[in-house]
């Protein structure tokens, strides 16, 4: 079963005085349920500008092709977007409640959310601000906050990037951890090697459109 279909994406940016620039070039990408898919490429070859796309956070010219999606998705981001007036439960929360989703019950969904966060070793930090964490568990708050709706897909941004090689790995290893064995998806944008290891396709981003590395 596909979790999400994209079919002939196209997008470019205007610039004052210069022809548009053509990130993306008619780009095909099939996800299945519970596959994940590394994309990777060179710095300015539009791999963030497609993972934004894939999540509706960035729009689409007209008769560039249709994408089919999911009921929801999660985020993670390279610079986490905690918010930060908000406690760690809070952030974990906070996608429960947002317009667009099914509401779900907020017993329920502080259940999981508590669950979550003592999966990634949290659970003694939750009334605790963002600015109270380290750079590693602001990205354990990103990773819960991800998955409390349950997502069909998660989509991550280069969710290494802001932290040093062992943190890093440690992120990595409670992302596969905590998506093995679901129906959740994950496409996953990266420089590194390490994270694309982690997924079981690795498509690479050039010119515009995927294909193998």
């Amino acid at each position: 079963m596909m979790v999400l279909e994209a079919h002939g994406l196209r997008i470019s940016f205007a610039i004052p005085g210069q022809p548009p620039i053509e990130v993306l070039k008619g780009l095909d990408l099939s996800v299945a349920e519970g596959e994940k898919v590394a994309v990777v490429g060179r710095s300015g070859s539009g791999k963030s500008t497609l993972l934004h796309v894939l999540g509706g956070l960035l729009g689409l010219r007209r008769g560039c092709g249709t994408v089919v999606r999911p009921d929801n998705f999660g985020f993670v981001f390279q610079a986490y977007h905690l918010m930060p007036e908000l406690t760690v439960l809070e952030n974990v929360m906070l996608p429960t409640m947002a317009g667009g989703r099914p509401r779900i019950d907020r017993a329920a969904a502080r259940v999981r959310a508590l669950g979550l966060l003592e999966k990634v070793g949290l659970a003694g930090r939750l009334r605790h601000l963002p600015s109270e964490l380290s750079g590693g568990e602001r990205q354990r708050v990103a990773l819960a906050r991800a998955l409390v709706t349950d997502p069909a897909l998660v989509l991550a941004d280069e969710p290494t990037g802001n932290l040093d090689a062992l943190t890093g790995a440690d992120i990595l290893k409670m992302l596969a951890d905590l998506t093995r064995g679901t129906s959740t998806a994950l496409v996953m944008v990266t420089h590194s090697p390490e994270a694309a290891a982690i997924c079981d396709r690795i498509l690479r981003l050039e010119n515009g459109v995927l294909g193998k590395p």
